[in-house]
């Protein structure tokens, strides 16, 4: 369950948040990770460290505003600082161990669709299906 419930987590945001038009869509979702890269600040445990990450990721999101490579980039980060936070620092959601595991699992699918261009996925089984 540690990968799995992740895994479906992110393939149920791309599903969700494909369902907006661009450019709404590519906006809303360097938003979603500003505010991911701020999710550990509260108290990830990692003190001055966790606004360097947030200053980063939050340049990262601004030129995601207008790239989804960006986007893409920026969930790759998170992935990377998840893993970081599993072995050395307190977990995403403090009363679940393993949150920050899960969150390593779940970013890279949102990652893999932002670095494709956030397609709807609508769209794209509509293609597959009329070829």
């Amino acid at each position: 369950m540690t990968f799995v419930v992740p895994l479906l987590i992110g393939v149920l945001y791309v599903g969700a948040s494909s369902l907006i038009r661009e450019p709404y869509r590519r906006r809303l979702n360097a938003v979603m990770l500003a505010g991911a890269g701020a999710a550990y600040l509260s108290g990830g445990g990692l003190g001055v460290w966790e606004f360097a990450f947030t200053a980063v990721l939050t340049y990262v999101a601004y030129r995601g505003l207008d790239s989804w490579t960006f986007i893409g980039i920026g969930w790759l980060l998170h992935t990377a600082w998840d893993v970081v936070h599993h072995i050395r620092g307190n977990p995403i959601i403090p009363f679940a161990h393993d949150s920050s595991l899960g969150c390593a699992f779940c970013d890279p699918v949102i990652a893999i669709w932002c670095l494709a261009g956030g397609p709807s996925v609508t769209d794209v089984l509509r293609a597959r299906i009329t070829r």
